[in-house]
């Protein structure tokens, strides 16, 4: 299992926040697209 996958999971089952996921895109374990794909809304920084 990816990062993806493995945030998403998370986050989809309500373990992880919105914030914890742009967290990834800061460290660069998933894209900002990504993150629209996890969460539904665009990446702010």
């Amino acid at each position: 299992m990816n990062w993806f996958e493995k945030i998403k999971k998370y986050y989809d089952a309500s373990l992880w926040t919105g914030k914890m996921v742009g967290n990834a895109v800061v460290k660069k374990k998933i894209t900002v697209e990504q993150y629209k794909k996890i969460t539904g809304e665009d990446y702010k920084k």
